[in-house]
């Protein structure tokens, strides 16, 4: 597969001596949407501005659509669209306006500029609203501007930056349902961040977690999640003195057993291999079986058990200190 995006040992320190980015190193491969998941102030908005040539880059190279970010800047642009958090459209403007207005920054122009408007304006379900003011619009119809906005030049490379924070499931589910049909019909790269892990397991062919600027682990959702050990098998048991944990981790392929009370959870690859013996075996130690159930590895499981904390424990946001950052960057350079 073409590499389409590969970062080499990326760093990101700002000044201030805040290491955003910690020496990260991945490839993403032509045609794929790629999951960039992680707390805020991990580390992925600052990674995103330093591909999209947004951020300079402390340390380390990277290269988009075979450019050198730092190198080739204007080429890089030229190759990438971006939908970042922040609404960016002008609400004066009318959403065509704001389009044709996106396509000429792209150096796409006159009657081209405004045929792409309209096909995208179409696309997203703006197309009756293409004259209206942008301020007139809703939440879920700025974001999807904000796409048309990103894909009006038709770049190799699509950045996606929460683009479907706060919007309902109905104009999630659109705006998902678009991005992956441009990349099934036109072979659209999609470099993601989003805060709704269902998303990123239906969606991404890969996903790499990064927590405190670093890349804890990697591969598609499927492996991630096998890694956790497989299912967990929980076992609520009648009241006993018999503590049947060795038991339990005596049985072929188990990887672990906890215990409360007489609750038990149990972590093997796959419950229906195992479910048999273990049920059979307590009742041949006549122990009344209360409660059985089990259930598959999650995305959220993964996230949990590596980063430790949810999505949103944090005061700030990602966003916000960058932002900051960046703004006493430029200060003071």
């Amino acid at each position: 597969m073409t590499k389409i995006i590969e970062a080499d040992h990326l760093t990101k320190i700002y000044k201030g001596k805040v290491k955003a980015v910690d020496d990260i190193s991945f490839a993403v491969d032509e045609g794929e949407i790629f999951g960039f998941l992680g707390p805020n102030g991990a580390g992925k908005t600052t990674t995103i501005k330093m591909l999209d040539t947004l951020a300079t880059i402390t340390s380390g190279k990277a290269f988009v659509a075979g450019h050198d970010v730092h190198r080739e800047p204007g080429a890089v642009r030229d190759s990438i669209g971006v939908v970042p958090q922040e609404l960016t459209a002008d609400d004066e403007l009318s959403g065509m306006e704001n389009i044709v207005l996106a396509a000429n920054l792209h150096h796409v122009q006159g009657s081209e500029a405004r045929r792409r408007s309209a096909e995208l304006l179409k696309l997203v379900d703006l197309e009756d609203a293409a004259g209206r003011k942008v301020r007139t619009f809703s939440g879920g119809m700025r974001r999807r501007l904000q796409l048309a906005m990103g894909l009006v030049h038709m770049p190799k490379v699509l950045f996606l930056d929460e683009p479907t924070l706060g919007l309902d499931i109905q104009t999630r589910k659109k705006m998902w349902d678009y991005i992956g049909r441009l990349n099934k019909e036109r072979g659209l790269t999609v470099f993601m961040t989003t805060h709704y892990l269902e998303e990123a397991d239906s969606l991404c062919n890969r996903i790499a977690i990064i927590d405190k600027g670093v890349i804890k682990l990697s591969g598609s959702p499927a492996e991630l999640k096998q890694k956790l050990g497989g299912d967990i098998l929980t076992l609520e048991l009648a009241e006993t003195p018999v503590d049947l944990t060795e038991f339990f981790k005596g049985i072929p392929d188990v990887s672990d057993v906890t215990r409360t009370g007489q609750v038990y959870r149990i972590k093997l690859p796959r419950t229906e291999k195992a479910l048999p013996i273990i049920v059979e075996g307590v009742v041949r130690k006549n122990i009344e079986i209360k409660e059985i159930s089990f259930t598959k590895p999650t995305l959220d499981q993964v996230f949990l058990e590596i980063t430790g904390k949810s999505m949103r424990d944090e005061d700030a946001s990602e966003s916000d200190s960058v932002f900051q950052n960046f703004i006493m960057e430029r200060a003071t350079s």
